[in-house]
């Protein structure tokens, strides 16, 4: 592990190796059907493009959620209380917890994503911000059982998840993790998470398929980190963005799918692709709130309160560990 220190923030780099991306990427797409996890849209692009989807008018996740943290900041601080160890996996540019920190004042802040450059910018962007506050970034897989690269001793220990991330994680899998993160706050620790709900199809749908086009093009660049990276030979042209409601399973479901019968190499590995055939790349699942609680609960979370706007379009939900 590597780390740096710059004021009141320092850097760890524990970015998983592109031997790891390779070899994901290859197995994805040798079995059928074929499919490469979300986790790897994220490099600075990446992690760019999905700034540019929170701001589509179409998006209504983003702009709900940061309503809900402003508008009960003061309730959340409450619950959470004062001068925690808040751990923020799938970090990002760090936006929502600004809505936060001035009222919660924690100990310190641990910001983790998987795209290196884009969490060390956007760290070091944050300790000019709030100068008062220790910040520890870390590049790491979070997906994967986490290990701190800060803990001290006798502080509560709160976990931040917004953005509706852990719709990206099968029921079983969100399990598994939220069952990491039960280990990583410990006994009395808390979780503070971002849940979108289950709505009308076309509301959903349209959040997926925005009129600019910036959701496809994120899509697509999945392609151009594998053409750049592991020497790949895509023809973005050749493949376009599908999202669409999967109402049976709940969620939402994005594909880059062949437009026509075509040969793609990563390296000397040849892939065979019939025109229709798809890569999955992403699901987005969606949650009553009752749901997510029942799921949250078999993995060891107790829930504590719900904040949901008007509509009903999105939830934020506390969670504590028994201590």
């Amino acid at each position: 592990m590597n780390a740096s220190v710059a004021g009141q923030v320092r850097l760890y780099d524990r970015q998983p190796a592109l031997a790891d991306f390779r070899q994901t990427v290859l197995d994805g797409l040798s079995r059928r059907p074929r499919a490469i996890p979300p986790k790897f849209f994220y490099d600075a692009e990446g992690s760019r493009l999905f700034d540019a989807i929170c701001e589509c008018p179409e998006y209504y996740p983003t702009r709900t959620e940061k309503a809900l943290l402003a508008r009960h900041a003061e309730a959340i601080a409450e619950r959470v209380g004062p001068a925690c160890l808040l751990i923020e996996p799938g970090s990002g540019s760090s936006e929502k917890v600004r809505l936060l920190l001035d009222t919660l004042r924690p100990a310190a802040y641990l910001p983790m994503d998987i795209s290196r450059h884009y969490l060390f910018e956007t760290a070091r962007n944050l300790g000019r911000e709030y100068p008062w506050l220790a910040i520890h970034a870390t590049c790491i897989d979070f997906t994967r059982p986490i290990s701190l690269p800060f803990a001290p001793p006798n502080v509560r220990r709160v976990a931040f998840f917004p953005g509706s991330s852990i719709g990206n994680f099968d029921p079983d899998d969100a399990r598994t993790f939220l069952r990491h993160l039960v280990k990583t706050v410990g006994p009395g620790g808390g979780l503070l998470i971002g849940v979108d709900c289950k709505k009308d199809r076309r509301r959903l749908e349209t959040a997926y398929n925005d009129a600019a086009g910036i959701t496809a093009r994120f899509n697509l660049h999945l392609l151009e980190r594998i053409n750049a990276e592991l020497d790949g030979d895509f023809d973005l042209d050749g493949f376009r963005h599908h999202a669409f409601y999967n109402a049976k399973a709940g969620r939402i479901e994005m594909h880059l799918v062949s437009r026509k019968a075509q040969t793609v190499h990563i390296g000397e590995t040849r892939f065979d692709f019939a025109a229709e055939e798809s890569i999955h790349t992403e699901n987005s699942y969606k949650y009553h709130v009752a749901e997510f609680a029942a799921l949250a609960q078999s993995a060891g979370f107790i829930l504590q309160q719900v904040w949901q706007d008007d509509e009903g379009l999105f939830s934020l939900q506390y969670y504590e560990v028994e201590s």
